[in-house]
């Protein structure tokens, strides 16, 4: 009798899909229910993240924190990371508002981006969430 897939045995494990920072429905659906590719995708957009976030935090012009927001909210979006993309997406609107980004926003994106990272962390291991 073959073992259920990782993904598949994480997955039976975790809370309900509200309560993910993944939507990993969303994420199966974009690669085609290959689980192998899923789990790059989520290595990637790990590194990805990380790289934007730090970005972020170190902008000081309107075009930065514009760029790194919108790159924030693209690639959450695309692996279905709908907190972080939802969040990004109302800062790039304040800021088109002309509010600036107060450090207090930047803080909770963070929280929101080390909680994907947690996530993404648990599902490489294998491990429920």
């Amino acid at each position: 009798m073959a073992q259920p897939a990782i993904v598949e045995t994480v997955v039976a494990d975790l809370p309900r899909r509200s309560q993910r920072p993944i939507d990993l429905v969303h994420l199966a659906k974009q690669c085609l229910g290959d689980e192998n590719l899923e789990l790059e995708i989520l290595r990637l957009f790990d590194k990805t993240l990380a790289t934007y976030f730090g970005r972020l935090k170190l902008a000081t012009s309107f075009d930065e924190l514009s760029t790194n927001l919108h790159a924030i909210k693209g690639a959450s979006a695309g692996v279905g990371a709908t907190g972080v993309a939802e969040l990004a997406k109302t800062m790039e609107d304040e800021l088109r508002a002309t509010r600036p980004i107060s450090p207090e926003r930047i803080d909770d994106l963070g929280v929101a981006v080390e909680e994907v990272h947690d996530f993404i962390a648990r599902m490489l291991a294998g491990t429920p969430a």
